[in-house]
């Protein structure tokens, strides 16, 4: 007799049928959804991706598409038109396209660049709850901002950039408590600015250019967070803003200001770019704007400044680019700008300067536009008679001016020039000494011999080959055995006699030399062998026929066969790499950095470090594949230079390691996230929502991690690794940490990982901002190891 079924056990079937059913139904309705985006853009080929509803989530990503996927559900949908989509129907609804992205609730980031759309932006955007980032720019929009975004707390990045958007700018905005970036420039904005906007404490970006919005800026000074204030060609005015010292780009270019500048925006010292041209300011400039020690762009050109300048100023390091023109300033033009008009843009025209090498007005001029500027600036609008009162006031009032800013001006000469000022390095090239270099002295020195010793076991001798060799390996170069073709020449895969892979790379020579002019970039070459390198194994130099020089080098690479650190993160599920594994790829690659930069002499620099010149090897150990060697970039120009050109191999001066360390944050950035970072613009964005996110708790932060290694990591470990990526992505270069900080953060991330705890006093004090006082954690660094720090 049949055993009865328990009403407990016919519950539980039940329930799971049901939660089958309902699983299938979502996946088939974000499908459907899909097909439906498909069909409303007019079916572009760029979304042809979309009618395979079986693998939604694991669509390739491309320059147009990229979505992103959590537990099933999608998360990240961008769009990008670069003009490979067709134009909308007449039929098109925008009401109907975002009713239909309603059925994407777990959508997070959305952006729907250059895709044509038009009409207001619908209030159903209200319904996308979850939604932290949206930039719906270079599109047809138009009417105002939907109150219903109010719907939209977790909102951290608002970007309707080049649109027809109207009206004035809503005074609710403060109620989206999580906004860094509010950008709405080329639209049709009106009226003035909210005060609301000075609560928004996390705004890091207000970008506001190409409007006509008017009125005096409201008090922004407790935007402790700003670093962007950008209000080109509007109509703001007449006082100068009060905005927070700690701004990076401040421009107020072609509105109505008409007073003075104030005397504290001299302290503004993390400054890098300055634009208060086309004004109407007036009253003494500031030469203590020249001396600010991050600026490289200062435009005040198209005011009325007055004031005296002087040889003896001092001038900021960083500066490339000085308008002064259009103004009334006479003296001498600062010789630290004369002295470096090679690499520094000086206009200085339309003033009374003594320097006659641009037009310059007779200091008659500037005297009488001066009187008059004083004169003017100080009477009442309403009155059309001046009494004699006044004029006698406002000259006085002039002549304490000038006395006073002499005085001031007096002082800053003598603390500038009364100190011992450090002199910057002069830019030198990798190239400069590299003939000289004596490599049986370089192995004698106990570091070389214990870095060829442990950095070469694994690899053969580098050698010098014969072109018949390279010929039998590629089966004479046939096409089945080609890579690929970029800046620096063909590639060719093959296989030596003894069984031993390669990659040969194949550079062109435009212009014939002898073969003693290669031969030191040749001694640079075979010197960078590491474990985190595609390291050469040889070279081939083949003549020409009547040996009047060489025509090629060929370049042989030991071959890493796993494919890209990109693929390995986002790639298929199931095959991506764990969390630790990622750590471990992120140290590895800044200590392929590190050597560049220390384990040679001279160092390599400035390598344009990319996530897809990361190779992985059998044993998923990361190698760079693409560093900054003289040789690759000048055998592709008209010919052999002895000296690099600018930006090719310079050995180490001031901040000259700084972008690989941004490149490395790039790369730290998709670890992350796990996802393909395909434009520039994307990096600001995603640095400002990963600074958001080390401030808020462990499950907001972990929410914007790749979905694959979610539930894996532990938020000491992630959030270290955030906070070194968003330092390595700083803007000012001075901000950026060391390699050897870079390691060390990135082994603690590793440590705290591995025993789920930390070694150190306080537990809850991150290495960031103490990476000095804590020795590396020893557990992750043997005895050869440490040779590389």
């Amino acid at each position: 007799m049949a055993k009865p079924v328990s009403h407990s056990h016919l519950l539980l079937l039940v329930v799971s049928f049901l939660s089958f059913q309902i699983s299938d139904q979502f996946q088939l309705s974000q499908s459907q959804t899909l097909l439906k985006i498909h069909q409303i853009l007019n079916y572009p080929s760029a979304l042809s991706s979309f009618s395979n509803p079986t693998d939604l989530c694991n669509i390739e990503p491309t320059s147009s598409l990229t979505l992103q996927c959590y537990e099933g559900s999608i998360t990240q949908l961008h769009l990008i038109g670069n003009n490979e989509f067709p134009p909308l129907p007449q039929t098109f609804s925008i009401e109907s396209f975002f009713s239909t992205l309603e059925n994407l609730p777990s959508l997070k980031v959305l952006s729907l660049v250059s895709l044509g759309l038009w009409g207001p932006l619908p209030g159903n955007i209200g319904q996308l709850s979850s939604l932290e980032i949206l930039n719906v720019s270079s599109n047809y929009f138009n009417g105002v901002i939907p109150v219903q975004l109010l719907h939209l707390r977790n909102l951290q990045t608002l970007i309707l950039d080049h649109n027809n958007f109207t009206g004035e700018l809503p005074v609710w905005l403060n109620s989206l408590p999580l906004l860094t970036v509010l950008s709405l420039k080329n639209n049709g904005f009106t009226g003035s600015l909210p005060s609301s906007l000075g609560t928004l404490h996390n705004l890091r970006v207000l970008s506001l250019s190409e409007n006509n919005f008017s009125g005096e800026v409201p008090n922004l000074s407790h935007l402790t967070n700003l670093q962007v204030f950008d209000v080109e060609d509007n109509s703001f005015g007449h006082n100068f803003p009060d905005l927070p010292t700690k701004l990076i780009t401040l421009i107020l270019r072609k509105n109505r200001f008409r007073l003075g500048i104030p005397a504290k925006l001299g302290s503004y010292y993390q400054l890098q770019k300055l634009d208060i041209s086309l004004n109407g300011f007036v009253g003494p400039f500031l030469p203590s704007l020249i001396s600010l020690p991050s600026l490289s762009y200062l435009d005040i050109g198209g005011n009325k400044f007055t004031g005296r300048l002087s040889q003896n100023m001092s001038c900021s390091t960083e500066l490339s680019f000085v308008n002064l023109s259009t103004n009334l300033l006479s003296g001498d033009l600062p010789s630290c700008l004369t002295m470096h008009s090679k690499k520094t843009a000086v206009w200085y025209a339309r003033n009374c300067l003594s320097n006659d090498d641009q037009e310059q007005h007779p200091s008659s001029f500037c005297h009488n536009e001066a009187l008059a500027v004083e004169i003017i600036n100080r009477i009442p609008t309403q009155k059309k008679t001046y009494s004699t009162e006044v004029l006698s006031s406002s000259v006085a009032g002039g002549i304490v001016g000038v006395i006073v800013v002499v005085g001031l001006v007096s002082m800053h000469i003598r603390r500038t020039y009364g100190k011992n000022t450090e002199k910057k390095p002069s830019t030198r090239f990798i190239t400069e000494n590299a003939s000289t270099v004596n490599t049986a002295k370089l192995l004698s020195d106990a570091r070389y011999i214990s870095e060829t010793m442990k950095m070469g076991a694994n690899l053969p001798a580098y050698r010098s080959f014969a072109f018949e060799e390279l010929k039998e390996a590629t089966n004479n170069f046939e096409t089945s055995t080609f890579m690929g073709e970029g800046s620096r020449g063909e590639i060719y895969r093959g296989k030596l006699s003894d069984g031993t892979l390669i990659a040969v790379r194949v550079l062109k020579i435009r212009k014939r030399h002898s073969p003693q002019v290669y031969m030191h970039h040749i001694e640079l070459i075979s010197k960078l062998r590491h474990r985190h390198l595609v390291s050469a194994l040889g070279h081939c130099l083949e003549y020409q026929a009547d040996d009047s020089g060489i025509s090629r080098i060929y370049i042989v690479f030991e071959f890493v066969p796993n494919g890209t650190l990109r693929g390995c993160i986002s790639g298929p599920p199931g095959q991506k790499l764990t969390w630790t594994q990622r750590i471990s790829a992120a140290i590895g690659v800044a200590k392929g950095i590190q050597f560049l930069h220390t384990g040679i002499v001279p160092g390599v620099y400035s390598n344009s470090l990319k996530i897809t010149n990361v190779l992985m090897d059998h044993d998923l150990h990361v190698k760079l594949s693409s560093y900054n060697l003289p040789l690759l970039s000048e055998t592709m120009g008209p010919g052999i230079s002895h000296s690099a050109p600018k930006g090719n191999g310079q050995i180490s001066v001031k901040h000259e390691d700084k972008s690989d360390v941004y490149d490395i944050g790039v790369v730290l950035l998709e670890i992350i996230l796990g996802r393909p970072i395909m434009f520039q613009n994307e990096v600001g964005i995603l640095k400002d929502l990963l600074r958001v996110s080390i401030t808020t708790d462990d499950t907001a932060r972990r929410s914007i991690v790749d979905p694959a290694v979610q539930k894996e990591c532990l938020d000491k470990s992630l959030k270290t690794m955030m906070e070194i990526c968003v330092r390595c992505l700083s803007n000012e270069q001075t901000d950026r940490p060391s390699v050897e900080d870079i390691l060390w953060n990135l082994q603690y991330a590793a440590q705290v990982q591995d025993t789920g705890r930390v070694d150190s006093p306080d537990n809850q004090e991150s290495p960031i901002s103490s990476t000095r006082e804590m020795q590396p954690p020893t557990s992750l660094i043997t005895s050869n190891e440490r040779a590389e720090f």
